[in-house]
C-alpha cells in the first residue's frame, strides 16, 4: 500500500481514531493528541503496516492503543492487572448524565469493549482483535461491562431521586 492510499484512510478514519484515542487517554484531550500524532508518525514511518484494507480501523485502532500503553509504562502509570478486570465495588455519586464519568468507573478492559462495541460499531470479535484477546474473553467483558453500566446508572438516577 502505497504512502497515498494511507494518508487517504487516515484521514478518513481520524475522527473515530481521535475519540478512541481520548477513550484509551481516560478522556484527557491533550494526551490523546500526542498519542494519536505518534501512532500516525509510527505508520506513515513504515513501523506499522496494514497488510488488510478491509481491517483498516481495527488495525488503527489496536496500534493507537499499543502505543497509548507505551506510554503509559514509559511514564511509569501501569495498571495493575487486578484493577483492570475485578468488578469496582465502591460508587461514587455521579449525575446521571455525566455518562462520561459512568464509563470511567468501570474496568479497562470492560470499558474498552464497551466502548469500541457501542460508540464506534464494531463487533465483540473487532473489538476482540483490537484489543488482543479471545472473542469469549471480549464477550464476557462486554456482558459485564453492560451489566456493570447498568447498576451504575441505576445508582446514580437513584442518588440524584433522593437528593431532589
Amino acid at each position: 500500500m502505497n504512502r497515498t492510499e494511507l494518508e487517504h484512510i487516515l484521514k478518513q478514519l481520524h475522527r473515530d481514531a481521535y475519540i478512541w484515542a481520548r477513550q484509551c487517554c481516560q478522556f484527557d484531550d491533550e494526551l490523546a493528541k500526542d498519542m494519536l500524532q505518534q501512532s500516525y508518525l509510527k505508520i506513515l514511518e513504515g513501523k506499522a503496516k496494514l497488510k488488510d484494507p478491509k481491517k483498516a480501523k481495527t488495525w488503527l485502532f489496536s496500534i493507537i492503543r499499543y502505543t497509548i500503553i507505551d506510554e503509559y509504562r514509559k511514564a511509569g502509570k501501569v495498571v495493575p492487572l487486578e484493577e483492570s478486570y475485578d468488578p469496582i465495588d465502591t460508587i461514587e455519586e455521579v449525575d446521571s448524565t455525566d455518562y462520561e464519568g459512568i464509563i470511567k468507573k468501570l474496568p479497562e478492559m470492560q470499558r474498552e469493549v464497551i466502548m469500541a462495541v457501542f460508540y464506534h460499531q464494531m463487533t465483540i470479535a473487532e473489538s476482540a482483535e483490537i484489543l488482543q484477546i479471545n472473542v469469549g474473553t471480549a464477550r464476557t467483558h462486554y456482558e459485564r461491562g453492560k451489566k456493570k453500566l447498568k447498576e451504575l446508572i441505576q445508582k446514580s438516577q437513584l442518588i440524584e431521586q433522593n437528593g431532589k
